[in-house]
């Protein structure tokens, strides 16, 4: 039996979207194609508004945020914070291993963000959270250079991980 040209053809198209369909099929069940360092994630305003530490005011810095060594006495355990990260992956439908994202506060501590608060920490993917590291540690120094206030440097930082990731 002979098969006509055109019959070929449709059953070689049919091959290539078989094998593109299970490529994909692989690239997302095994994590990859969207995953942390792929994808950018944006903290959501639902899950994350961010919320402030009362004790860190405008009239409070000197004593707080610009202290060297201060958020070293606030920063909450790894144990508490893997384990919203865990919660965190799966209300942001995220995929990938624990270790591709960092559970980073959203107003951070440098900028008087509240330590434990879960509203203040979500899942940042990696590299983008050791950049926003270096942002927020200049949105620091603005602030206690008499730049910035602190109510305009968390505005930025809000917004940057709101709006970019």
């Amino acid at each position: 039996m002979r098969e006509s040209i055109v019959e070929i053809v449709l059953v070689g198209l049919a091959g290539v979207v078989a094998v593109l369909a299970f490529a994909s099929l692989l690239t997302r069940c095994s994590g990859g194609g969207s995953g942390p360092s792929r994808a950018v994630v944006h903290a959501s305003w639902r899950l994350t508004p961010g919320v402030l530490n009362p004790a860190v005011t405008q009239a409070t810095i000197r004593s707080t945020i610009c202290r060297s060594g201060f958020t070293r006495t606030i920063r909450p355990p790894v144990g508490y914070t893997n384990g919203l990260k865990l919660k965190g992956l799966v209300a942001y439908h995220l995929r990938g291993p624990p270790s591709a994202y960092q559970e980073d506060h959203l107003i951070s501590l440098e900028l008087g963000g509240n330590a434990d608060d879960p509203r203040n920490l979500w899942p940042e993917p990696y590299p983008r959270a050791s950049a926003v590291d270096r942002i927020e540690n200049e949105l620091n120094a603005k602030i206690c250079g008499g730049q910035l206030t602190l109510e305009q440097a968390q505005a930025e930082e809000s917004a940057l991980k709101h709006r970019d990731g």
